[in-house]
């Protein structure tokens, strides 16, 4: 039988398989209220954590801007910031496409749907109180989990009732297959709970001394990334790569290498922020050569992508999903060889301490992982409402202008950071600092206004997807039955 055209794959109603279909059906039907409420709530994250990294990234070249209001001082913005992403938009956003995409894969419905929308609930009331503590002043001194110890519980209980539900659709799944995606989700809903009860527990409650309360904090805070919010992006994208393409994933073999080498190395990568610190040699040691052996997973997965979609690039291109996705995967590839590179001791010691980690963490938690949400939302929305996007122009201006703006910040932020790091570590011949430190910062503030600049691109960008979201969601359904999948350009067989 021939692969399906670009079209069909595309098409909500395009699935050639009668009995499979009706199966994805079920599972969107089984999905629809959940996943929308968790859509909702990370759309709202998201345009309330830009805006507060608008307010942050002002202040860094302005600090009397706004200086007169406690609650925005930057120290609390900032953080403020960085949990609204993280937990608001980042956590929501894995909360409604994982379980649909478990859903799908295992052909299982969702059951007792009600409890993933107390879950919700439950999550976005605890998120809303964690920030407003955060701006009060009540945040606790521990990267990623700055929120009030007071909302650990309601976090905990939501998470648990979402993490169950994507297992108990693994166990009754109807499949014989287990695909890669699933075995990513569920290595990722596993993952998180045994880093956040440990981080809890050594971090916040009976909180660890010395040395070990700097490693746990690096230990928690980096393998967010990796052992989170990593592996559920990698799932979206093996699910949706051969899917809108029609194409089979080019090796299931590179597939399972990519896996486990994630599994067992990047568990020890986040040591390597602490060189230069009080830290036992081999544990550094250690943590640098598990970063460079990640270069293992990313080249394989890079590969198998690549591979995937070679000779499709036209197709792809027209896709909403795959223009985002792709790009996403592309930068999955290069942070993590920058993040290899930063491990590097000559290397660390001018990174450290720069905004070039800073960058760096953008490139990541943006260009990788949210750009491949980004996707994973403009695939899923169709299926779960049955109608189609309502307005092509707003996804192309929320392509260009979240790909034009976090390549601006990264760049501005990671040549300005290793400029930064050149300058403070340089010496006369009698040792004596070449530059100020006063001297330092100010010569670092064009690059925080290119900055502040990439945040007003991303700002726009997020308004235009924001806009589409509340229209297809809200507006009236009448004569919109969907016939024809949204495309961003002509394919080749429309040519």
């Amino acid at each position: 039988m021939s692969s399906p055209s670009i079209i069909q794959s595309i098409a909500p109603t395009g699935d050639a398989n009668l009995e499979l279909k009706v199966r994805l059906g079920e599972v969107d039907d089984s999905m629809r209220q959940p996943a929308m409420l968790f859509l909702i709530s990370a759309v709202l994250w998201l345009l309330a954590g830009t805006f507060l990294a608008i307010i942050a990234a002002i202040k860094a070249t302005n600090p009397e801007f706004l200086g007169a209001t406690e609650w925005l001082t930057f120290g609390r913005v900032r953080t403020a910031h960085l949990n609204a992403m993280i937990y608001g938009w980042g956590n929501n956003v894995i909360f409604a496409v994982a379980p649909w995409i478990m859903g799908r894969l295992s052909r299982a419905r969702i059951r007792h749907t009600n409890i993933l929308l107390v879950a919700g609930v439950f999550w976005n009331i605890a998120i809303t109180i964690g920030i407003i503590g955060i701006l009060k002043g009540d945040m606790i001194a521990v990267e990623w989990l700055e929120m009030p110890a007071y909302i650990t519980p309601l976090v905990a209980i939501s998470y648990a009732l979402v993490g169950v539900w994507v297992i108990i659709a693994f166990r009754w799944r109807q499949s014989e297959h287990v695909y890669v995606s699933q075995w990513y989700l569920l290595a990722a809903f596993f993952w998180l709970p045994w880093l956040y009860i440990v981080a809890q527990v050594m971090l916040v409650f009976e909180p660890a001394t010395g040395v070990v309360q700097s490693l746990t904090n690096w230990w928690f805070a980096h393998n967010v990334l990796g052992l989170w919010l990593t592996p559920c992006a990698l799932a979206a994208a093996y699910y949706l790569i051969p899917k809108v393409l029609g194409r089979p994933i080019h090796s299931y073999y590179l597939s399972v290498v990519g896996f486990w080498a994630l599994a067992l190395f990047y568990n020890w990568a986040g040591v390597h922020h602490l060189i230069g610190g009080p830290v036992p040699a081999w544990v550094i040691s250690a943590g640098t050569v598990a970063s460079v052996m990640m270069v293992i997973p990313v080249i394989v997965v890079a590969v198998n992508h690549h591979l995937t979609v070679v000779g499709l690039h036209k197709q792809g291109w027209a896709s909403p999903t795959i223009r985002f996705v792709v790009f996403g995967a592309i930068n999955y590839t290069v942070v993590s060889l920058f993040g290899s590179m930063m491990a590097l001791r000559h290397v660390n010691e001018t990174t450290h301490f720069t905004h070039f980690t800073v960058g760096h963490a953008h490139h990541g938690v943006y260009a990788f992982f949210t750009m491949i949400m980004f996707g994973a939302v403009y695939y899923m929305m169709p299926r779960l409402l049955d109608r189609e996007w309502p307005n092509a122009f707003l996804i192309k201006a929320h392509w260009w202008m979240c790909a034009m703006g976090i390549v601006l910040m990264v760049v501005a932020l990671q040549v300005g950071g290793w400029l930064q790091g050149m300058q403070m570590n340089a010496l006369t011949e009698d040792g004596t600092p070449v530059y100020t430190f006063l001297e330092v910062v100010e010569n670092t503030k064009p690059w925080l206004w290119a900055r502040s600049l990439s945040g007003l691109l991303l700002l726009v960008g997020h308004l235009a997807f924001a806009v589409n979201v509340f229209w297809m969601v809200f507006s009236p359904k009448t004569q919109d039955r969907v016939t024809e999948p949204t495309l961003l350009a002509p394919t080749t067989e429309q040519a």
